[in-house]
């Protein structure tokens, strides 16, 4: 059951957050700023490749490299594919995991490693396995982790990840705000040096100014009623979210906003892209999930009854009403069955821009959704 109160009360919800997950997405503009000016010490500004790469290869653990994957291959488009190489292994402990690279990766590929921890054994020897295929190899991690020292040993460019003090008082999330922006940050800045996509010093610090303004419109002390991320996570309260997502941008934004619930506050949610989705969940909207489905007999006692689980669309657009677009079909259906829908559209901006508000609001709402509900 989600505590609403806790909502408008500042002060719960401080002590509340034991994981650190709202100063997380508080401070996420400041975190893109200290990657980006780690980026730039590291020497990633200075970076002259001889071109693009045939493939970039991406390695690390949990949501946080998940997302990084999808958001960096969505912007890149065609030019080069970008693939995630999913780790095996018996836990999701570091030490269980082993990463492998495939059978064509050579000299003319790129490994990226994105992690939040840098003590994982796999992601080492995944470092020296690239070195001798002639992988150029380049890794985000905490400073001083043995990444580094593997990282180095494989000529390998390493770039320290921003990290905070409260990042060590509990176990990171992967889903956690600030884990994805320290991480991201800095490879999107080599990505803009290889070509593969266009995110100049300008274009993230514009990212993390919008991050502050998100900041400064979902935070704490902003009521509900003002407040877009509070007033989504009262609404999905007690619901299944359906994240329909329209534009290629908000793709990667949908996706991550529907394993940040399931991560953080345990809320299952599925998501697809319009106009498929029309069709892929018209029978999940017809059904038992709908608002108006009442099951059984209507005049059985439901006063100790949990109340009944029902869906709940959560469109999410990155471009502005107009032209060629799904979305009237989709509120159509969607109130054709009973069912509410929520709608999160950015401000005008860059790609980058617009994705990074989208993101910066699904996350305030997981993270609130996560600490009204105890989890």
């Amino acid at each position: 059951m989600l505590d609403e109160s806790l909502l408008d009360a500042p002060e719960r919800l401080t002590e509340a957050d034991r994981r650190g997950l709202l100063r997380g997405a508080a401070e996420a503009g400041a975190r893109v700023r200290t990657a980006a000016r780690h980026a730039a010490e590291a020497g990633v500004g200075n970076l002259k490749p001889d071109g693009r790469p045939r493939a970039v290869l991406i390695a690390g653990p949990g949501a946080a490299a998940t997302h990084a994957a999808d958001l960096l291959g969505t912007l890149a488009g065609a030019g080069s594919p970008v693939t995630r190489l999913a780790p095996t292994g018996v836990a999701p402990a570091a030490g269980a995991l082993r990463w492998e690279l495939p059978g064509w990766a050579g000299s003319v590929d790129l490994l990226l490693i994105a992690t939040p921890d840098g003590a994982e054994p796999g992601l080492s020897l995944l470092a020296e396995q690239a070195y001798r295929r002639g992988c150029t190899v380049v890794a985000v991690a905490p400073a001083r982790s043995p990444l580094n020292d593997a990282v180095s040993a494989s000529r390998g460019l390493f770039i320290p990840m921003a990290t905070a003090p409260y990042d060590h008082d509990e176990p990171l999330a992967g889903a956690a705000p600030g884990v994805l922006w320290a991480l991201l940050t800095p490879l999107l800045a080599l990505l803009d040096r290889t070509g593969l996509l266009e995110a100049p010093p300008e274009a993230v610090g514009k990212v993390a100014d919008r991050l502050d303004l998100v900041a400064e419109r979902c935070g704490p002390a902003i009521v509900t009623y003002s407040n877009p991320a509070k007033t989504l996570a009262s609404e999905l309260a007690d619901s299944l979210p359906v994240v329909w997502t329209e534009g290629t941008s908000a793709g990667p934004a949908g996706r991550r906003f529907a394993a940040a619930l399931a991560e953080l506050s345990g809320t299952p949610a599925v998501v697809a892209d319009l106009p498929e989705a029309l069709a892929a969940h018209s029978a999940l909207l017809a059904g038992r999930l709908a608002a108006g489905a009442d099951p059984d007999d209507f005049f059985r006692d439901r006063v100790e009854e949990p109340a009944a689980l029902h869906a709940r669309v959560v469109l999410l657009r990155d471009r502005p009403i107009g032209g060629l677009t799904a979305a009237p079909n989709a509120r159509d259906l969607a109130l054709g069955h009973d069912t509410p829908i929520s709608e999160l559209e950015p401000e005008a901006g860059g790609e980058l821009e617009t994705l990074a508000e989208l993101i910066a609001i699904t996350d305030f709402a997981a993270v609130y959704l996560a600490l009204a509900s105890g989890a």
